[in-house]
């Protein structure tokens, strides 16, 4: 008995109750009778594109900086060169890297820049980004306004500005889900996206275990100690936030295809939060965190979003409930994760 509470302990308690949830959402997904390789295939989806989003937390929670809430900063980066991309008519997969490759400079200059007011304000790096990335969002609703896009398929065909919601069926929608596609039993594999997705965790896991990203992890465990061994902390919590914002500009852009259209104006205002939560989730807390984390918080939040809005609608048919269960279930699981700061072993 006692062996079992140690490793219940070690695994965390809330991350057990909630694979437990999400085991009785699977079994009334067969007993409801509800498209199994369907709903497998939106599973797979949803948590290949919201992968590099919830990636985006470990430099911040390595350097020290807590969990990045202005991740809508890289995001504005990567909606911006998303809409160039657009704008210049890339399609298919080489119209994603070329819009990729627009978001990194975009990225690290801001990045940069927000870094000179995170290392102004430690201790209340949270508290800060999450009013530094709310502001940012408000900007850029002007900015949609008065960017100078002029492509016809993205801008208002009466007024000014770029529309709230842009398809792409015209550039690249889906085009790394397709890429080199299979189904099995009627699953489909979107094999492009696992392997853009599966990179970006192992650069990542290379970057943790590389002299920099040991240096950053020194900083941000004991930034006196880091000093006293000629580690700038400074300087990595710098390099810190610019990877975390570059990773929000990619992220964004794979979200975007993965979904088929981009969101502009005051879509990423909340997009923080799901990736966090799914950090938590897994595991992590504000100053440890590992691609494991990542990888299973991410695997078990969007397949609770993915599976619990069918199993909703299969238990109460009447009415159209998907978006309603949908943000119950997804700002509930946000805020258990958040109650559960301390790496979910409560």
């Amino acid at each position: 008995m006692e062996k079992v509470r140690e490793r219940v302990q070690s695994f965390g308690f809330p991350r057990l109750l909630i694979m437990a949830f999400l085991c009785l959402l699977i079994i009334m997904m067969f007993l409801l009778k509800i498209p199994v390789p369907l709903t497998l295939s939106q599973c797979i989806v949803r948590i290949g594109i919201n992968m590099v989003l919830s990636l985006a937390m470990v430099p911040g929670i390595m350097a020290g900086t807590g969990m990045n809430f202005a991740l809508p900063l890289g995001i504005e980066c990567g909606l911006i060169a998303g809409m160039i991309s657009l704008e210049t008519n890339m399609t298919g997969v080489p119209g994603i890297l070329a819009a990729m490759m627009i978001s990194v400079p975009m990225s690290i200059v801001v990045g940069w820049v927000y870094s000179l007011l995170i290392n102004r304000v430690k201790g209340s790096e949270m508290m800060v980004s999450t009013y530094t990335g709310f502001s940012v969002v408000a900007i850029m609703c002007i900015g949609w306004l008065v960017l100078p896009f002029h492509n016809e398929s993205i801008v208002w065909p009466i007024g000014d500005g770029l529309r709230t919601t842009i398809t792409l069926e015209k550039w690249y929608d889906r085009a790394l889900n397709r890429l080199f596609a299979f189904e099995i039993v009627g699953v489909e594999i979107p094999v492009g996206l696992i392997l853009a997705v599966v990179i970006f965790c192992v650069l990542m896991w290379l970057f943790m275990r590389s002299k920099t990203g040991m240096m950053m992890k020194a900083a941000g465990a004991n930034p006196e100690f880091a000093r006293a061994n000629g580690i700038r902390v400074d300087s990595m919590r710098t390099l810190a936030t610019i990877l975390s914002t570059v990773l929000g500009g990619i992220g964004i852009i794979i979200y975007a295809q993965g979904f088929g259209f981009y969101q502009l104006y005051n879509a990423p205002l909340m997009m923080a939060f799901p990736a966090i939560a799914a950090c938590l989730i897994g595991g992590a807390t504000p100053r440890r965190i590992s691609v494991f984390n990542v990888v299973i918080g991410t695997v078990m939040f969007q397949s609770l979003l993915a599976i619990a809005t069918p199993v909703a609608n299969g238990l109460i048919p009447e009415g159209n409930l998907s978006e309603v269960v949908r943000t119950i279930v997804s700002n509930g699981i946000i805020l258990y994760a958040l109650s559960h700061m301390q790496g979910g072993k409560r």
